[in-house]
């Protein structure tokens, strides 16, 4: 069940006019918060990523899927969606377990270098020239005050690894 706060967070960004997978990435740091307070743990950041978005996708949220996703992530994206329309209480046993099996796992998840090694793995699947448009599509979109502060942390960031 998502926090009051997250469903704040994702009326706020619906208003704005922002997309589903922006919408959904509440849920997904709402799950890195989740592990990083102890509540429970995950294998891995993807592990972590899929259970936030299987989240936003039974709160009714229309995340895409990937065209090149594997069949068995399309049919629990399938799954999540029907959930969404028919929802129904998952029994005590099965949350139980679900939560027992969850918190063998590790917090390393949601680390910062994890999530890191994540992104980066992602973006490299995808073409050059896609990666350029997305940058070019944040900078046209940020704002003035945006990409200033954004100057300001790259500027930082440069100086502080001394290149």
């Amino acid at each position: 069940m998502p926090e009051a706060k997250t469903k704040r967070a994702v009326a706020r960004d619906k208003r704005q006019g922002k997309s589903a997978s922006t919408q959904a990435g509440e849920f997904v740091r709402e799950e890195m918060e989740h592990i990083r307070e102890g509540k429970h743990g995950a294998r891995s950041a993807k592990q972590a990523i899929a259970i936030g978005l299987s989240k936003a996708r039974r709160a009714g949220l229309k995340a895409p899927v990937s065209k090149t996703a594997k069949k068995s992530t399309k049919r629990k994206a399938a799954q999540d969606e029907q959930a969404a329309r028919h929802p129904r209480k998952t029994s005590a046993k099965r949350a139980h377990a679900t939560k027992q099996a969850l918190k063998r796992e590790g917090s390393s998840a949601a680390s910062h270098e994890s999530l890191s090694k994540q992104t980066r793995s992602a973006a490299r699947k995808r073409s050059a020239s896609s990666r350029s448009a997305a940058a070019k599509k944040a900078a046209r979109t940020k704002g003035a005050a945006g990409r200033s502060t954004a100057a300001k942390k790259a500027a930082r960031t440069r100086k502080r690894q001394g290149s």
